[in-house]
């Protein structure tokens, strides 16, 4: 029952974050969050505006925000994300890494 209430205050708590759209375009924010991609995601994923993905089934973070909203994209990453193949480990972000890493993905529409 604890952790079902702290983890919906956590989710509270991101889209609160996300709607701060502003805040979402910080430059420092968003080279944190490239920072992060480039050490947690750039084994598999782009993480920049032309390149392809080192691992063909991995969609490169560019083209994320058009295949989910990013408050969803900010909830999974709250929740952790869990795959169903051996390719993707399973994570949980903070809400700290959740921001810099939304911040770096808007800079990519």
């Amino acid at each position: 029952m604890l952790q079902g209430a702290l983890r919906q205050g956590r989710i509270q708590g991101l889209i609160a974050l996300l709607l701060a759209t502003p805040a979402l375009a910080g430059p420092i924010a968003a080279q944190r969050g490239k920072t992060f991609a480039r050490a947690n995601c750039a084994r598999c994923h782009a993480i920049d505006r032309t390149s392809a993905s080192p691992l063909k089934i991995a969609p490169p973070l560019r083209t994320l925000h058009q295949r989910y909203p990013i408050e969803t994209l900010g909830e999974a990453l709250a929740e952790g994300i869990y795959t169903g193949h051996a390719d993707m480990p399973a994570f949980e972000l903070n809400p700290n890494q959740i921001h810099d890493l939304l911040s770096y993905l808007k800079t990519l529409e």
